[in-house]
């Protein structure tokens, strides 16, 4: 059983983590109807969200066929394989993209790690289709600098008590 303690351990955890920048409600009624407006706005950033998820999805199924139509028929190079996972990669980043509007919906914690993990798959997404001819050594240095910031974010935020 939680002691008192533990329970107020708990509780200050909590608050740390909750952001009210959006309160459920408030006692200036302006207020209300505007965090309320903009509630409304963040879920039709969600219905929007799953149109472009599914559309992402056509596109996967049209990339593969595309790739798969021309000659030589049924058979992919190296190419059409990194752009068949660039258009997966994007779909998987929709979802995240969902997931951190649903969370923000549907409680008041802020997904930190949740956030930086889509910003790491969105990373990865640029490095799996990277076209090196077309990039410069300055430009692979920032994506890199960056995949090390993101992975080292998100060690710091994973080792939290």
């Amino acid at each position: 059983m939680l002691n008192k303690r533990d329970v107020d351990s708990k509780s200050s955890k909590d608050q740390l983590m909750r952001h009210d920048e959006i309160p459920a409600d408030s006692d200036d009624p302006l207020l209300n109807v505007l965090h309320k407006s903009i509630r409304f706005g963040v879920r039709v950033l969600a219905i929007l969200m799953v149109l472009v998820i599914y559309w992402s999805i056509v596109d996967v199924v049209y990339v593969i066929y595309e790739r798969l139509q021309t000659p030589p028929y049924m058979l992919m190079d190296v190419e059409d394989i990194l752009q068949v996972f660039g258009a997966f990669m994007a779909v998987l980043i929709a979802i995240e993209i969902f997931i951190n509007i649903r969370l923000y919906l549907g409680s008041n914690v802020i997904p930190v790690q949740l956030v930086i993990a889509t910003a790491l798959m969105a990373i990865a997404r640029k490095v799996i289709v990277l076209d090196l001819t077309l990039v410069s050594a300055e430009q692979i240095v920032g994506i890199g600098i960056t995949a090390l910031a993101l992975g080292i974010c998100y060690w710091l935020v994973r080792l939290k008590p």
